[in-house]
């Protein structure tokens, strides 16, 4: 407990995990009174995996009547939606959904949000980027997701491009949490190494942000009497917690083995664990420079969090010193002085990006000089984020981090070449 944490907690009103699970739905939907149903996938789901196929005939069989949407694509746009709003009000010819299903990713799931509020009156996406209406009919969701990673089966939002100006819009509302999470671990099995490193990075760095951000007593709400997000406090630093120590130990095991059962368990966990965290408490630089990013690179959004994340953790060793302690110790950084430990956690966290793949400064990863400026104007226009970076100057701040990202530098004088013999590489 802190007693100076004003507590905003929201999560699904059922979760579910564990391997074959996904084989309850049928029955849990009759149960609940559902009987049409839409299912919003991707091409991959529909011609490589039998599950959606038998999923639509069990539930025929208890009355749920389900059509299938399976134009869902990786970083889906504010377009897509609007056009697969047409397609399906086209194909139910009149008929009214009750409920939503996403199986896949974030994109899936994403855009599988976005659907649950453009289905019930046609409306364009657009309508509801700066604000959605308390009138405004939201269709329930139940989100199965197929990565370990991205946590949108527990969080208020859709992230959408906006292809009229190569931008990403955000869609918020709580009731566009999904109200069943189903997570089941057997999806993950098929990952192929580079999703389960772009999605296993993404959960690291949902709980580290969201261990690190602004408190819930300095959180600007803006006066929402329903904020999305609202600060950490000691609820969300529990689950942040958890997610972490789970990382440690499963990231680079599911990595390295996808056969490694025990592994893709313990992930999937940790990125739920993750978004129960995030999805109340925010995130901040890391997501807000990496969107910026995105947009020079056009790379994963697990990918470019990766490469910012170590030199946000270098950045705040001042601000949230215990908290970084806490985590060097879950990487197994051992030393006894305890400033060594909090300077070679960005380090360790490198080594580990590096270790499944991806570069470890912004120059490999394709960013050019000339373009730190704007990069950093970028970050700093997702005020959202900028504004929950738990730091006096956050312009200074962001402006250092992606220059030192950039070099590939730390304020840290901690031998690089130590960082190999860390607890991020033992993989235990």
């Amino acid at each position: 407990m802190r007693v100076e944490d004003l507590v905003y907690f929201c999560a699904p009103s059922r979760l579910i995990i564990g391997a074959g699970t996904r084989a309850q739905l049928p029955e849990l939907l009759q149960h609940l009174g559902y009987r049409t149903g839409l299912l919003v996938t991707d091409i991959y789901f529909t011609t490589h995996m039998p599950w959606v196929s038998k999923y639509v005939e069990a539930a025929r069989a208890r009355g749920v009547e389900t059509l299938v949407y399976d134009g869902g694509m990786a970083d889906p746009t504010t377009t897509l939606c609007d056009a697969a709003t047409a397609d399906v009000r086209r194909r139910l010819g009149g008929r009214q959904l009750d409920h939503i299903i996403a199986l896949g990713g974030g994109s899936s799931i994403d855009l599988a949000k976005a659907l649950c509020l453009t289905l019930p009156a046609g409306r364009p996406i657009g309508d509801f980027v700066v604000a959605i209406d308390s009138a405004t009919a939201v269709l329930p969701l139940i989100a199965l997701p197929t990565t370990a990673g991205t946590g949108s089966e527990a969080t208020p939002g859709a992230i959408l491009v906006d292809p009229d100006n190569a931008t990403k819009v955000a869609v918020m509302d709580n009731r566009l949490r999904p109200g069943i999470a189903l997570i089941d671990p057997e999806f993950t099995y098929s990952c192929p190494p580079r999703v389960t490193a772009d999605a296993g990075i993404d959960a690291l760095t949902h709980a580290i942000e969201s261990f690190l951000t602004l408190d819930s007593a300095q959180f600007n709400r803006g006066g929402h009497p329903d904020p999305g997000y609202s600060g950490r406090n000691a609820l969300t630093m529990l689950f942040a917690r958890e997610s972490i120590r789970l990382c440690a130990r499963y990231l680079l095991r599911a990595y390295q083995d996808g056969k490694d059962t025990e592994a893709r368990v313990g992930m999937c966990y940790a990125s739920l664990y993750a978004a129960l965290s995030y999805g109340s408490a925010g995130l901040n630089a890391v997501h807000g420079i990496a969107y910026g990013v995105a947009g020079i690179t056009h790379k994963s959004h697990g990918s470019t969090n990766a490469v910012v994340l170590p030199y946000v953790l270098d950045a705040l060793q001042h601000e949230r010193a215990a908290e970084l302690l806490e985590i060097a110790r879950m990487f197994g950084i051992e030393e006894t002085d305890e400033a060594e430990a909090i300077a070679r956690l960005p380090h360790v966290i490198r080594a580990m990006v590096e270790a499944v793949g991806i570069p470890g400064d912004l120059a490999s990863f394709g960013i050019p000089e000339s373009q730190l400026v704007a990069l950093t104007a970028d970050a700093l226009a997702v005020t959202r984020l900028a504004e929950a970076f738990p730091v006096a100057d956050v312009s200074s701040r962001y402006s250092s981090i992606i220059r030192g990202a950039w070099r590939g530098e730390f304020s840290s004088s901690f031998c690089p070449s130590q960082a190999a013999a860390g607890g991020a590489l033992r993989a235990v």
